[in-house]
């Protein structure tokens, strides 16, 4: 029974019998279990943190669509191009994605794995210089990269189950774009942020299960049933203790028997236990686990909602810090390797960055700083253009 534990120890009964175990009389008891964390497989990680953790959720759902949704431009040294078929590329990657879930797809998986594979559908018998007709994001978690005898890849493997398709990288331009984070310990895969912040998230879970335990229990904790019977005595005779053991699980427990009176025969009391100062410290070990988590990811607690957090004047200066601080140098090494990629494959020299001057959240440091370029008289206007981003000026014949 569920109350067993609450019963004295008998004494044993001798018999003839002994544990062949040499390591029997060496068995001992521990008040506190052991510590238990979740695997660090990317399949548990993300099941525990992005799909079970609202925190990691939030933190990875702000970073993609952030990332997703910053203008991208198309420059080489002379100009910016309007229209180009890597920009109607990526706009529409493949006939099921917009270039915005795309992208998202592609950062988060970067986030939650450490790696980000994006697969190049090509023609059948392409020619040099023809851009892939589709992209696609593959999942990383059936990736396996292949070694040569050099170290280097030499194909990635898409498993699932049984089932194994080989991408082979030889040839001028890889089939498979491969994005990772730096990983100190690993020449093939990245680290995740998740990876960073998985002891946070199982600090928050297990705050989360013990607070439903909490409130599945009238919202406070357990008390104890003193038995003292006629003959000052402190022992329940067996029937007396399972009846009484079927008669609180079935009538007292769970939160639909919240504060019913509960009915003593004599010699039976009541002693409730107070809160322990350890319980009552695990709300802030909660958000402590969740700022933990917050900063994992590069995403200032402010904007999640987590109390107790004044590392920024401002919700406007925290949301700035986390584009400059996160969102942008993410973003822009996302598309820096996409459009190194893309270019290989058309042969050209034009490149894809996020657009600056559109982003809301830098509006007032753009336009400081345009009013600093405009005013500096010793510049001329190609140094200014150059300082801002911008191309030099194409001068036509409407222009003499």
């Amino acid at each position: 029974m569920a109350f067993d534990f609450m019963r004295r120890p008998r004494k044993a009964v001798e018999s003839g019998e002994r544990k062949a175990s040499a390591a029997g009389p060496m068995v001992a008891w521990q008040s506190a279990g052991r510590v238990a964390w979740s695997p660090r497989d990317v399949v548990t990680l993300t099941r525990t943190g992005y799909l079970g953790n609202p925190v990691a959720h939030r933190a990875v759902k702000m970073i993609v669509e952030a990332a997703a949704a910053l203008p991208l431009v198309l420059q080489d040294r002379q100009r910016r191009f309007d229209s180009h078929p890597v920009l109607a590329l990526v706009r529409r990657p493949n006939a099921g994605q917009s270039r915005a879930e795309f992208l998202e797809a592609l950062v988060a998986q970067l986030l939650l794995s450490g790696n980000g594979y994006v697969e190049a559908v090509m023609r059948a018998e392409a020619a040099p210089g023809e851009l892939p007709l589709e992209l696609h994001v593959l999942r990383s978690d059936r990736i396996e990269v292949v070694p040569g005898a050099d170290g280097w890849p030499m194909a990635y493997d898409y498993v699932l189950g049984a089932r194994r398709h080989r991408f082979d990288l030889a040839g001028p331009v890889p089939v498979i774009c491969h994005v990772k984070n730096f990983h100190p310990q690993d020449d093939h895969y990245g680290f995740a942020p998740l990876q960073a912040a998985a002891m946070a998230v199982d600090v928050h879970n297990s705050a989360s299960r013990w607070s439903k335990s909490l409130l599945d229990n009238a919202a406070r904790p357990s008390g104890a049933l003193v038995w003292r019977g006629s003959d000052g005595l402190g022992v329940m005779a067996e029937d007396q203790f399972r009846r009484l053991s079927e008669e609180i699980e079935e009538n007292y427990r769970g939160a639909r028997n919240a504060g019913r009176p509960m009915v003593l025969e004599g010699g039976l009391d009541w002693k409730p236990m107070g809160f322990s100062p350890s319980d009552m410290e695990f709300q802030k070990t909660k958000e402590a686990a969740a700022r933990e988590i917050a900063q994992a990811f590069g995403v200032p607690p402010m904007l999640l909602g987590i109390p107790g957090d004044a590392t920024y004047a401002n919700y406007q200066e925290a949301n700035r810090a986390f584009y400059r601080l996160t969102v942008l140098p993410l973003a822009g090494r996302v598309v820096a390797a996409l459009s190194d990629w893309l270019m290989r494959h058309c042969g050209e020299t034009a490149e894809l960055r996020p657009d600056l001057d559109q982003v809301p959240a830098l509006a007032a440091e753009r336009e400081a700083q345009w009013n600093r370029v405009l005013k500096a008289d010793f510049l001329s206007e190609a140094e200014k253009r150059a300082l801002l981003g911008l191309p030099p000026r194409v001068r036509g014949l409407s222009d003499d």
